[in-house]
């Protein structure tokens, strides 16, 4: 029998010296990566709930190294496709002195061809990137880094919804909503559709990624709080649909994250590769655990790429959500902020803490998230608690300003490692977020004495003095754009006088004044964007591409260039 390739190659950590080759198959069999036609690794393939995965490791790599590769099963070749358009996929390890591009971007519904999907989500910047790519050479350290609702779990798209309709009429998955995946198969299928366009797949398969969950990846607000958490909990069909999504992040997405040594050090792919037969048993235990006890498993994950450190930080899975349940509410949890802590030191040219969910949002925002923890934790008395409730689930009142135990933390460490405390400071320390479904720059105005002499704000430096500059990225969506509606309250959030208001409301609910100051750099742009940071020497430079008109060919365009 011959075997398939069911999804992949799909790039993944890279580094000076090694590259991670992930892919799904059909049926069990060896995977084998080709380069100049000699096998430079291969892997046994793992089964998890039917579903068959390779994860092959190449080492001994040259910094700077330009491979071209070929997939084989067992003695079949299955990548490149015959009579693709598209380039050779290629692994390409850093350079130690070449300038890093971070392309990024979250919140990507695939539409594939479909006209419909076209108008309604707008064009897929994936898709556009690939195009772009493909036609221009790439000498720099390039990274993706999907930060966020890399597949929908809860808002499905045909023909997924059509495929749940005939699943549920068979089992109906004790109540379970016929619109939203729940077992492990549908996730694989979820995963399959958002990943199998032929453009995006080439870009997957070339571009090294790096990958993390928020919150659709699960399900819609996950953990927004503790009230939220045992709704949830309460629903039969809740404890699949969790073991699920967590056990196909870890596959799909997670796995790819690790380094080589990472990945042995790792006890659940010890466990899962060693098994020898079908691993869905040990996948869910592993999964329930890291849900019921969050402390278990670290998400969070660092790469160095030349001059730049990037930190993925885990914002969903980890926080603590106050109440009964333990420590104080935190947006990453106490491990988190350790491991956070650990990592945010000096030595390196550029800091990235890339956050899902915006660490600077519109001023106004930031002000009624505070507003809103402040007063569900009783500031205006018990009969507030029910009301202010309400309120953070209906709008989604759950970024970092609603968590302002962990964001004064972190502005502790940024204002540590901006003072040299930790080690040499970096020119740049960047939050590079999404999931808000428009894209801006947000500019740090100094922090009320505590950054460095001549921050954005600050007093002018010496010639000869290095000063660290503080900003927030957001490129949001890839494809799924805001409807107009919500637009029209985006931007009121970004105007004086709803910020003034919610400077009041924080005074009123004796919220500690922010650590930063901060503006947005001009308007928020609504459309579908994917964001690219260029790090030279101690110089950053912010891009955002856009495509300016519907089609399936047309190449992305650059929305805005700045200096960071």
């Amino acid at each position: 029998m011959t075997v398939s390739l069911r999804l992949g190659p799909l790039l993944r950590h890279v580094d000076p010296t090694s590259a991670t080759v992930w892919v799904e198959t059909d049926a069990p069999c060896r995977a084998r990566i080709l380069v100049d036609g000699r096998e430079a690794a291969s892997a046994p393939t793992f089964t998890v709930h039917g579903h068959h995965y390779a994860v092959c490791e190449l080492t001994g790599l040259q910094p700077g190294s330009r491979l071209p590769y070929e997939v084989l099963l067992d003695d079949t070749p299955v990548w490149p496709e015959p009579d693709s358009p598209l380039p050779p996929s290629v692994v390409r390890t850093p350079a130690p002195d070449a300038p890093t591009r971070l392309l990024y971007g979250s919140c990507h519904t695939p539409t594939g061809d479909s006209p419909e999907g076209l108008v309604r989500h707008g064009p897929d910047m994936l898709r556009a990137t690939a195009r772009r790519l493909a036609r221009e050479p790439v000498e720099d350290n390039l990274l993706l880094l999907l930060i966020g609702d890399q597949v929908y779990a809860d808002e499905v798209q045909e023909p997924m919804r059509e495929l749940l309709r005939r699943v549920r009429e068979e089992d109906p998955a004790d109540g379970a909503p016929d619109d939203e995946v729940v077992r492990y198969d549908e996730y694989a299928e979820l995963y399959r559709q958002a990943w199998s366009d032929p453009q995006v797949r080439w870009l997957l398969s070339t571009v090294p990624t790096l990958m993390v969950f928020d919150d659709h990846d699960i399900r819609d607000d996950w953990n927004t709080s503790a009230a939220w958490r045992r709704a949830m909990d309460a629903l039969p069909w809740w404890r699949t649909r969790i073991t699920s999504g967590l056990g196909a992040y870890w596959v799909y997405q997670h796995l790819g994250n690790l380094s080589p040594a990472d990945r042995d050090a790792d006890p659940v792919w010890a466990r899962i590769r060693d098994r020898g037969s079908d691993a869905g048993d040990v996948l869910d235990a592993f999964a329930w655990r890291a849900h019921d006890e969050p402390s278990s498993y670290r998400w969070s994950h660092r790469v160095d790429a030349g001059s730049v450190r990037v930190l993925v930080t885990d914002t969903r899975c980890g926080r603590a959500l106050g109440g009964q349940e333990g420590p104080e509410r935190s947006i990453l949890g106490p491990d988190g902020h350790a491991w956070l802590d650990a990592h945010l030191t000096g030595g390196h040219e550029h800091v990235v803490v890339a956050s899902t969910v915006p660490v600077l949002l519109p001023p106004a925002v930031q002000h009624l998230e505070a507003w809103n923890e402040a007063v569900c934790e009783g500031a205006w008395g018990g009969w507030a608690r029910g009301p202010a409730e309400r309120v953070r689930q209906a709008l989604d009142l759950e970024h970092w300003g609603a968590f302002q135990h962990s964001f004064r933390r972190l502005g502790e460490g940024v204002r540590a490692l901006c003072g040299g405390e930790r080690g040499p400071a970096p020119s740049t320390v960047l939050f590079l977020s999404g999931d808000v479904h428009f894209s801006y720059l947000a500019r740090t105005d100094g922090a009320e004495g505590d950054l460095p002499a001549g921050s954005p704000g600050g007093a002018a430096p010496a010639p000869d003095e290095r000063r660290t500059r503080v900003a927030q990225l957001v490129s949001s969506p890839l494809c799924n754009q805001l409807p107009l509606p919500l637009r029209r309250s985006a931007r009121l959030s970004a105007s004086w006088p709803f910020t003034a208001a919610g400077r009041v409301l924080t005074w009123l609910a004796r919220v500690p004044r922010p650590w930063l100051r901060w503006r947005l750099d001009g308007p928020p742009y609504f459309g579908n964007t994917i964001g690219e940071v260029v790090f030279d020497g101690p110089d950053a430079e912010a891009v955002w591409y856009h495509c300016p008109e519907a089609g399936q060919d047309v190449l992305p365009h650059v929305y805005r260039r700045v200096a960071v």
